[in-house]
């Protein structure tokens, strides 16, 4: 990255990476914690994974551990090393 176009362009490529992870997160949280629980009037044992149900093994447990996962193969594919000096000898795109 030799100029300061090219690390802003960079540094926008990550923070919208990073946004969509997130925004991704929590579609998966809500849609697994709101969209598999039980209905508020069902009182039936819900059937039990590992003993939890269904939604808070998805929204609790797995979620968070994937995109745990998924953070850390951005981090080494999107995230590039960039130096914070500016140099002013070299010009601008």
């Amino acid at each position: 990255m030799k100029t300061l176009s090219a690390r802003y362009r960079q540094a926008h490529k990550e923070a919208y990476w990073a946004i969509a992870l997130a925004l991704a997160y929590f579609l998966w949280w809500y849609v697994s914690a709101y969209g598999l629980a039980p209905a508020i009037g069902d009182l039936s044992m819900p059937t039990l994974y590992f003993g939890f149900p269904l939604w808070f093994l998805l929204s609790c447990i797995v979620g968070p551990i994937l995109f745990t996962v998924l953070c850390g193969v951005m981090v080494k594919v999107v995230y590039r090393d960039l130096p914070l000096d500016i140099n002013h000898d070299e010009p601008d795109e």
